[in-house]
């Protein structure tokens, strides 16, 4: 999250005590021994004082410091608090998939669509890995139905109604959604919209979302959130989203 480098500037500015021990475990980035914050401070400059407590600073923190039995970590509210101040918080690699993704963004005409794949891109540039995983397969469920509506809606509703007799043929795309999303992956493969490798991808994109989308402790990290946005950048946002129109 915090280059080394910057450390130096920030840990001699006239901050909170909370937030200078957050400064030295963004640039750690992985759990941390007291001694190790201690030491990556000294390499700053700035030596942590015999008085601080760190271990009770960071356990009052209300969840923006936790300890693991690897030691303390920050946390996405803890990076949260650090951007408030102006902390950078975007890598390369997440800076590569995300212009990707924003070359897309001028394809697709659909206002709610366009919002949620910016929301989502936004979260994973500031290191929001689950939200940006939840936010982007919104926009990619919003461009399946979609393309769905406006070009295979009698197929669709002839294969769904085969295969349930319950099936109230939908007319809208909110229609759509009544059917649930492993349901749909299936239903729009066995019309050809998508092929039997791609709702496999799907569905495990789906499956990540369900956990990111869910009170629970997984944790997420920017190769997972990069490889997730990249699978629905190839396999959604690029072939289908290019005759978007407004929403209706």
């Amino acid at each position: 999250m915090l280059k080394s480098a910057d450390l130096k500037t920030w840990l001699h500015q006239d901050l909170p005590r909370l937030e200078k021990l957050l400064l030295v475990l963004a640039v750690l980035d992985r759990p941390a021994l007291l001694a190790e914050v201690r030491d990556e401070a000294r390499k700053a400059g700035f030596r942590i004082p015999a008085t601080w407590n760190v271990s009770s600073t960071l356990a009052r923190s209300k969840g923006k410091a936790i300890r693991t039995p690897e030691g303390w970590e920050i946390t996405d509210s803890g990076k949260a608090l650090l951007r408030s101040l102006g902390v950078a918080d975007v890598s390369p690699s997440a800076l590569n998939v995300a212009s990707d993704l924003r070359k897309h963004l001028e394809n697709i005409a659909d206002t709610e669509t366009r919002a949620f794949l910016d929301e989502a891109i936004n979260c994973h540039e500031y290191g929001l890995y689950r939200a940006a995983i939840v936010m982007s397969w919104v926009g990619a469920v919003s461009v399946l139905h979609k393309h769905v509506h406006s070009n295979h809606l009698a197929l669709f509703n002839k294969e769904a109604s085969r295969v349930d007799d319950k099936w109230k043929v939908a007319r809208t795309r909110d229609d759509l959604g009544r059917m649930n999303e492993d349901k749909f992956l299936d239903t729009i493969e066995r019309i050809s919209v998508i092929g039997k490798n791609v709702k496999d991808a799907l569905k495990e994109c789906l499956k990540r979302r369900n956990g990111c989308g869910h009170p629970n402790s997984l944790k997420v990290s920017i190769n997972q959130s990069a490889a997730h946005l990249e699978v629905l950048l190839h396999n959604v946002f690029e072939p289908f989203s290019h005759s978007q129109g407004s929403a209706t």
